[in-house]
């Protein structure tokens, strides 16, 4: 008998985890879904039917942003691809230098200067969002790329050193010995062995701040007004505006400014998971 219930109590919990996976693959799939099959039909038939498939389907609202018919969705792709880019190529600059300067070179105050990039994560964009925008109108960089990158860029630094950093600590110290003994300081060694060991976690890093730039929508609104200048999540509102009664182009615009960004990130995702837990033994 008590074998007999623990059986049904176990099915139980079976039946319940099985159908809170069938809830929360719903709750995920069912926007997407509306997203994706929206953009094929017409509008009628999307206010009638949301969740059913589109009949006929009618590629045109689709074709339309992808031959510039409609919009300007290329240029503003090509903004976030750029503005991307030069964010992840700064960040890595910067973060690698400073994480193999905490995790490989002992010296007074290593411990403070890493809390101090620490202090960063507790330190939201929202807080700093006017002195930022004076800075920036200083610096005379509004509506231009740099006016996002490097605010970008310095909000990706405490999380990117920190991952860095707990990869780096884990290289072991006879690699370094054995630089040593060829001839190689410090900038060699990083060079030499630290960077070609570390593509796991400097792609995790990379991808990271790609999609987050990518998702960006606060700092480029801030910075631009040029619509000339908007990036995707920008051109998403822009284009919102201009088509306030066609959801079903509307529905196009965003499913084509996601796939990037998901594309990339399901390419990378064993990338991201080897990164992050390679630098989970050692801090």
């Amino acid at each position: 008998m008590t074998l007999k219930s623990a059986s049904m109590q176990r099915a139980v919990l079976r039946l319940a985890h099985y159908a809170f996976c069938f809830l929360l693959l719903a709750v995920v799939l069912v926007p997407i879904h509306i997203g994706v099959f929206g953009g094929f039909k017409s509008m009628g038939e999307l206010m009638t039917d949301p969740l059913g498939f589109p009949s006929p389907f009618d590629p045109s609202k689709y074709l339309d942003l992808l031959t510039g018919a409609q919009g300007s969705f290329w240029r503003a792709l090509t903004n976030s691809l750029v503005i991307a880019m030069f964010t992840v190529a700064l960040t890595l600059a910067v973060c690698v230098m400073a994480a193999f300067a905490l995790a490989r070179i002992q010296f007074r105050g290593n411990a403070l200067f890493r809390n101090y990039f620490m202090l960063g994560l507790l330190f939201p964009l929202a807080v700093a969002i006017l002195p930022l925008y004076l800075q920036i109108r200083n610096m005379h960089l509004l509506d231009k790329y740099l006016g996002v990158i490097l605010p970008q860029t310095a909000f990706q630094i405490p999380m990117s050193v920190l991952l860095l950093r707990g990869f780096f600590v884990g290289i072991p110290k006879d690699l370094e010995d054995a630089c040593a003994i060829d001839g190689y300081g410090p900038l060699g060694f990083l060079t030499k062995m630290v960077l070609p060991l570390s593509t796991p976690i400097l792609s995790t890093v990379a991808i990271l701040v790609l999609v987050a730039s990518w998702n960006n929508f606060f700092l480029p609104l801030l910075i631009f007004n040029a619509n000339i200048k908007f990036t995707l999540p920008m051109g998403v509102m822009e284009f919102q505006g201009q088509h306030a009664s066609e959801w079903n182009m509307i529905l196009a615009y965003l499913i084509l400014a996601m796939i990037p960004a998901v594309a990339l990130f399901v390419a990378g995702q064993k990338y991201i998971v080897a990164g992050l837990t390679g630098g989970a033994v050692k801090g």
